[in-house]
């Protein structure tokens, strides 16, 4: 059911609560941001999430609309047009995460295993476009999907990209003994702004994960493409405890060639640093609006559909 965001001490940080539960399998959807605040499977934890009396941090979970990751001096060029939207990340000069991270969603649609939450993006100065966003979350003995719906409602085309930032967690303090799998082929180079100056490829580098291995130390706020698929057209990310132990994996469609990777070290003192792996799908490279990098068009009409998701694993 959903919750009341009051409480006697006040509103509930994150909105209204939307209990998801179906064969052991339990999320919570929040009203602010519409994403991911805890899942589980049979009480044990696949995400670092945070607890109904907490704000967000970290953009744990949270839906990243119109654009994932960093726009450079939150400016660019579309269509003929230059804009200038607000610098969220002021201390590197950027626009981070689009606009919808901390905006009330709401319930389109609901049962006791699934809810759509809905949110219309109306035009703003730097951002003169409408999009009409509605994300559908489903548990089932598979684990969390979620389908992403973009329709651009306004009367000329828009630029668009999405990401989501879920963190992949294992029963463990630290994750310097946990394994690592994640299938992209070449990392993107970035420079003192976070933002992608070129790519390299993983073979022989600290970002090689296509084979599983340990963390062990290695910090992470990468940027990776060319991944490898499976006949369902998934690319992987898994995390496993230990190399025999269960584990949690995120997998995301073709609409998503690009992911980031996160451990967590530039967290702010006291937060949970190198606990958890952070997982970014996303739709377009970091700085795409700028440099048009996986950047989507839409014209009015049109919409964009892309799926996402995690599920438990057993021993690797």
């Amino acid at each position: 059911m959903t919750v009341t965001a009051a409480t006697r001490a006040g509103i509930v940080p994150s909105g209204a609560q939307i209990d998801l539960r179906r064969d052991g399998h339990h999320a919570v959807i929040v009203e602010v941001s519409g994403g991911v605040r805890s899942y589980e499977v049979d009480g044990r934890r696949m995400l670092d999430g945070y607890g109904p009396h907490e704000m967000c941090s970290g953009a744990r979970g949270q839906l990243l609309l119109p654009w994932p990751n960093r726009l450079r001096d939150g400016r660019y060029d579309f269509n003929g047009s230059s804009y200038q939207v607000p610098l969220t990340e002021p201390d590197k000069q950027n626009a981070i995460h689009g606009f919808l991270r901390w905006e009330s969603w709401r319930v389109a649609d609901r049962a006791d295993d699934r809810v759509v939450m809905e949110h219309t993006l109306h035009p703003r100065p730097g951002y003169p476009f409408a999009l009409r966003v509605r994300v559908e979350y489903r548990v089932s003995a598979d684990g969390l999907s979620s389908t992403v719906s973009a329709t651009n409602v306004g009367d000329r085309p828009c630029p668009y990209g999405m990401g989501t930032h879920p963190y992949l967690r294992v029963e463990a303090d630290t994750i310097e003994l946990c394994w690592l799998e994640a299938s992209g082929s070449s990392f993107l180079i970035e420079d003192h702004q976070a933002i992608p100056v070129g790519i390299a490829d993983v073979a022989g580098t600290k970002y090689d994960f296509r084979t599983r291995r340990r963390i062990l130390g290695t910090e992470l706020d990468t940027a990776f493409t060319n991944v490898a698929r499976d006949r369902a057209g998934r690319a992987w990310v898994r995390l496993w405890r230990g190399r025999e132990d269960s584990g949690v994996g995120l997998w995301m469609d073709e609409r998503y060639p690009y992911y980031m990777l996160y451990t967590g070290d530039t967290l702010p003192d006291g937060e949970r640093r190198r606990r958890s792996v952070g997982v970014e799908p996303m739709t377009c490279a970091p700085n795409a609006f700028s440099s048009g990098d996986g950047l989507i068009s839409l014209s009015p009409g049109e919409e964009a559909v892309s799926r996402w998701g995690i599920t438990p694993l057993g021993a690797a």
